[in-house]
């Protein structure tokens, strides 16, 4: 079964993978961490209590914390108006400081240490950078810190944003190989209807892989100020079971939801790794790369590439959208426009529509040079 409401197995997987995770990320939204006069000291002092146990226990913790945008709002009393997006870089800019200092007096109440890094998608969508940031990751958890993760939003701009703060931290726990993925939000679990509505509604405590009609749930539950809802936290759940990681979503503004979870209890809603791990480097293409362009295969390709475990060919292309350069990261679609696998390519865009359809043996005639028989050769190709 996809999901189980509650079972004696649910729960010993659960304490099992609990009982083994050694490093963990625990991302907390804005929805948690503010009430109406902005940062809510008591739910923070709670979250660094919890936190600094484990790490004192011995376990590797990453904060992954929104807040910056929503403190920033209360500080400078800008209420619910709309602003633009250069105002809201600069009250980012206000309300990070302002985070950053609440959670170094707090977290200095329990002798614990942090340090804060700021990022964007682009530092993560470059292989050295990307590399660099594990290491310095690694790095401040080697000196006993807790590193506290949000997206640069004072820098910022469409293309360089993670979407939301479930997203960055997916890729932050992959990046590092985490164990565990905790997410704490407003809600208190993932139900499979809108528990408000339907008095049939069930909450879920296991989820051993997400699905469509996993996926499909997210509408029945609803967040107050965070940006990405439920639907981007299963999703995070979903790239973390990739990389060989479990999840976890449960209630952020109570004061002993980790306690609870780590003690053994069924609280919240716990998501189970895939049996398969992805290799870091793959993952990375699938799930941190965005595709600068896309190319729709024929069924032939499909097949190959699905159920062959090949190479994409140019015979296979029906048609190339976008325009990349070499090396750059794509998504094959089938005829019916959906995501199949995704790649980086051995030629640019305008070269790839001049081979399309073209068997192997004339690449050389037609381009006057053959660097590859292959489009996206298979060890740069990741199915979707």
């Amino acid at each position: 079964m996809t999901y189980q409401i509650s079972t004696e197995d649910g729960l010993r997987n659960r304490k099992l993978y609990l009982k083994k995770s050694r490093r963990i990320v625990v991302k907390v939204g804005s929805a948690v961490l503010t009430g109406q006069k902005g940062l809510d000291r008591q739910v923070m002092g709670n979250l660094a209590r919890q936190l600094s146990a484990l790490r004192h226990a011995g376990r590797d913790i990453i904060l992954v914390s929104s807040g910056a945008v929503a403190a920033g709002r209360r500080k400078l009393d800008l209420g619910d108006r709309s602003i633009s997006l250069k105002e809201k870089q600069a009250v980012a800019a206000v309300g990070q400081s302002n985070l950053m200092r609440t959670y170094e007096d707090i977290f200095d109440q329990f002798d614990q240490k942090v340090a804060q890094v700021l990022l964007t998608h682009d530092d993560l969508s470059h292989r050295d950078r990307y590399l660099n940031v594990r290491n310095t990751i690694f790095t401040l958890l080697d000196w006993g810190l807790i590193p506290i993760i949000n997206e640069n939003d004072t820098v910022s701009v469409r293309e360089l944003r993670f979407g939301d703060n479930d997203t960055l931290g997916a890729m932050i726990t992959n990046l590092i190989e985490a164990d565990l993925f905790v997410c704490l939000t407003d809600v208190d679990a993932l139900y499979t209807g809108n528990p408000l509505t339907d008095k049939n509604a069930l909450k879920l405590s296991t989820v051993a892989k997400v699905t469509k009609e996993v996926e499909d749930m997210a509408g029945n539950v609803f967040s107050a100020l965070g940006s990405g809802g439920m639907r981007s936290k299963i999703l995070a759940a979903k790239m973390v079971a990739a990389r060989g990681g479990a999840s976890f979503i449960g209630p952020g503004r109570l004061p002993d939801t980790l306690d609870r979870l780590f003690g053994g209890e069924e609280v919240g809603t716990f998501f189970l790794p895939s049996d398969e791990k992805m290799h870091s480097r793959k993952h990375w293409i699938a799930y941190t790369l965005r595709p600068r362009g896309f190319l729709v295969l024929d069924q032939g390709a499909c097949r190959a590439l699905l159920k062959g475990g090949k190479s994409l060919l140019p015979i296979g292309i029906r048609e190339v959208r976008g325009k990349f350069g070499v090396g750059a990261p794509v998504q094959c679609l089938d005829e019916e426009n959906r995501p199949i696998a995704a790649g980086l390519v051995n030629y640019r865009s305008g070269e790839i529509e001049k081979i399309c359809g073209l068997q192997t043996s004339q690449i050389a005639e037609v381009l006057g040079y053959k660097d590859s028989d292959e489009v996206v050769h298979r060890d740069n190709l990741v199915l979707l």
